[in-house]
């Protein structure tokens, strides 16, 4: 007997083999877990709201007209909690706390997009213009959430100004109804009051640029600097994914249209649209990729960079990102800047990360080192991280020096740089694989200790001889080879469905969860397709998104058999010849994933920009090969 919620897992093994099954339920968000969710409260109110959503462009605010400047004003009321005359907005909450000035700007609450948001068990209900003023025909849904969704989307008649006024000073709504005690009850004069409604009504009226009724437009960014081996691997990722994407997605108003695996949400109330992803490949010198960015955006806006792929600055791309207010999402990067900026969200702060976790490492130690060498190469990355280290260990005891490796690393240049380095000193390389395969030439001093940059050289991939591999240690950002096996399943299963080989593995994880976690997000705005609220909500889904990713993985494994069940009733024919990882399942204590990609745990809130935020330091377990075992535990720094 099929077991309750797999329908859809089953009947796509029984259409075709394989390979061709994965494609199907692990088409690029991989949502086969929507199944699960065919009867809830939410889809029992979107039944209801089909009518008044289906076909909604834009709802229309029916308001009196505002000037710029009670826009402005009441901008910062909302965002500052700063009145017209300069004065302190204040309020009272749960009947006797007073707050004022920033504590109690709105936008604390219900976010810069006015979209809300769900505390808790408080429930922040959206207050832009599309929904204050809101009509019975043309009603949005805010949210796709099942434990507030009616109340959300409650139906009440447009406020009006006297509404308003009585909502924001007495906290009681236009249908007569008391505001939760969390909801301060301000003193707004007339004035103020008429500039925080003028804010309102235009804040998010309009989807932001790159997105049309039918369609939204991406783009990707890749620098220079990378190797055309990984270029190509990083565009035929990104266009497979958009292509499977947009051959799964429905149209409401093109019934012709083939629909897969839409969310249930999207489905009835069809805001759905196709992708676009435009390549952006900057050229020349970094002091004119702003330029270059400008250029490309005033061509063709889109909303937001989907990926992207950089080992040297990417500064000017992150700058841009502020600067137009358009999401950088999730780019594999080694060197992300180090000032945050509202718009850019990324796996880690790669080589900076690793620097603190270096020194949190050294400086916990029994014996502290008397000094440290830097070796580096004169470029971007490597002067972040040699200074980023110097920072993390300023204050202590050990002596730091630098030493710029001149030119290509070759066994002439390395020795020069490692001359003087006695026993009980710590190296630290800021190199990349190929420069420290160059160290095979040479022999490592007794009693000195070697650190490497994973992000920069992958352990897995060096040529250390056994010798250096006595004494070497690597800064390491991902959870262990052996222990992310089952997080990568339905990551390998795809590429083994695409025919696509491994050629850098954490940047292609990196790609595979962009696409799918920007999948999944704009699947849960529907149709309030605006770039502060992508962000909002990948703040406030992301732990819970990988946590049901993880689960519906572990039991799509247990539907599929015991191992080996999978090879002998579909065959083996193209795994064999593509030579990629099989798809098995393991019933047994280590059958469960903790996530979906080689980081140990994906995780943000309110303001946070880096995803993971620790990392280990590992050495080879074996001189043989070169399995990684850890030695210092998981580092947050």
């Amino acid at each position: 007997m099929t077991k309750p919620g797999l329908t859809c897992l089953h009947a796509a093994f029984h259409k075709t083999q394989v390979a061709a099954a994965v494609l199907k339920y692990s088409t690029v968000r991989l949502r086969a877990w929507l199944c699960l969710f065919a009867i809830t409260p939410f889809m029992l109110f979107a039944a209801q709201a089909q009518e008044a959503t289906s076909g909604v462009v834009q709802s229309t605010a029916i308001v009196q007209a505002s000037t710029p400047e009670q826009i402005e004003i009441g901008k910062r009321i909302y965002t500052q909690g700063i009145l017209s005359s300069g004065a302190m907005l204040a309020g009272q909450r749960f009947g006797k706390n007073s707050i004022a000035g920033e504590e109690a700007a709105c936008v604390h609450c219900h976010r810069p997009s006015g979209m809300g948001q769900v505390e808790g068990d408080i429930l922040i209900p959206p207050i832009n213009g599309n929904y204050l003023y809101a009509t019975r025909k043309d009603k949005q849904v805010a949210i796709m959430d099942p434990r507030v969704s009616k109340q959300f989307n409650q139906y009440h008649d447009p406020y009006t100004d006297a509404t308003f006024a009585t909502a924001v000073n007495e906290g009681i709504n236009n249908q007569g109804r008391e505001m939760h005690v969390a909801m301060p009850r301000y003193h707004l004069e007339e004035a103020d009051r008429k500039a925080l409604l003028a804010y309102l009504t235009q804040l998010s009226a309009q989807w932001s640029p790159g997105v049309s009724e039918n369609l939204i437009r991406f783009a990707t960014v890749i620098t220079p600097d990378v190797d055309p081996a990984q270029r190509k691997a990083f565009i035929d990722m990104q266009q497979a994914i958009v292509q499977q994407k947009n051959g799964s997605t429905h149209l409401a108003h093109d019934h012709r249209t083939r629909h897969h695996m839409a969310s249930a949400a999207e489905l009835i109330l069809g805001t759905e649209r196709m992708w676009q992803l435009d390549i952006w490949e900057l050229q020349g010198d970094p002091q004119t990729w702003t330029r270059q960015l400008n250029d490309l955006y005033q061509k063709q806006p889109v909303f937001a960079l989907l990926s992207g792929l950089s080992h040297s600055n990417w500064q000017p791309v992150h700058d841009f990102c502020d600067h137009e207010k358009v999401p950088c999402w999730f780019p594999s990067v080694d060197l992300p800047p180090k000032a945050q900026s509202q718009y850019a969200f990324y796996f880690s702060s790669g080589v900076l990360l690793e620097a603190n976790v270096i020194a949190h490492h050294l400086l916990e130690a029994k014996h502290l080192p008397k000094h440290v060498y830097q070796i580096y190469h004169d470029n971007t990355v490597g002067q972040a991280a040699t200074q980023e280290l110097g920072l993390a260990l300023k204050g202590s005891t050990i002596k730091l020096e630098n030493r710029l490796l001149s030119g290509n690393a070759n066994a002439t240049s390395l020795k020069h740089a490692l001359a003087g380095i006695q026993s009980g000193d710590v190296v630290m390389f800021w190199l990349t694989e190929e420069d420290i395969n160059a160290l095979a030439n040479l022999k490592p001093r007794t009693g000195v200790s070697y650190y490497f940059s994973g992000k920069l050289a992958s352990p897995e991939k060096t040529m250390l001889t056994q010798l250096w591999k006595n004494n070497a240690h690597f800064a390491y950002l991902y959870d262990l080879p052996q222990n992310r096996k089952l997080n990568l399943d339905y990551y390998h299963a795809w590429m083994n469905a695409h025919h696509f080989a491994t050629v850098d593995e954490p940047m292609q994880t990196e790609v595979f969860f962009a696409a799918n976690f920007m999948t999944d997000t704009i699947s849960e705005m529907l149709n309030n397709i605006y770039r502060d609220y992508l962000l909002e909500r990948s703040e406030t889904m992301i732990n819970k998104r990988e946590g049901v990713k993880s689960e519906q993985e572990t039991r799509d494994r247990y539907a599929l058999g015991k191992t080996g069940d999978v090879e002998r009733r579909f065959g083996t024919k193209m795994i064999e010849q593509s030579q990629r990882v099989q798809i098995v399942s393991q019933i047994d204590s280590n059958s469960v994933s903790h996530g979906t990609t080689l980081y140990p745990h994906l995780s943000l809130g309110p303001e946070q920009r880096f995803a993971s935020k620790g990392g280990y330091i590992v050495k080879f377990a074996s001189k043989k090969d070169n399995t990684l075992t850890d030695e210092s535990g998981w580092i947050v720094p």
